[in-house]
């Protein structure tokens, strides 16, 4: 069955904001989604990322074995932030945008729907 990822996109202004009352309703929100497709075996994993100022960002220059440079926070400024993301095992892509638009991200941003690389590991 093929794999799709679903990543979830916030407004970026609003990625670290909200009280604790708020933070706890978007959390049962993704824990019902979670119950919910869990039980339906849609859910092949997935994890939430820390806010977009815990990143660090990573560029070899010359190619590999360059030079490592580092710097703090996210590659570019954006009006989104993906903070987090599912992979589902659907049938196909209409399942998986059915199961995407579960989300909570969906309701307070966006879900991108993506299906999976397969690589061939007989070639």
């Amino acid at each position: 069955m093929p794999k799709y990822a679903a990543l979830i996109y916030t407004p970026a202004e609003t990625e670290e904001e909200g009280t604790p009352e708020e933070w706890a309703q978007v959390m049962a929100e993704y824990e019902a989604f979670g119950e919910k497709a869990g039980a339906a075996g849609v859910i092949a994993g997935g994890e939430a990322l820390q806010p977009t100022s815990t990143a660090t960002t990573v560029h070899v220059t010359g190619g590999a074995g360059g030079d490592i440079l580092t710097t703090d926070g996210p590659f570019a400024e954006v009006k989104e932030v993906l903070g987090g993301f599912y992979i589902l095992d659907c049938a196909d892509l209409d399942e998986a945008i059915k199961w995407g638009s579960q989300i909570p991200g969906a309701w307070y941003g966006k879900v991108e729907v993506r299906p999976l690389m397969v690589f061939d590991e007989q070639g």
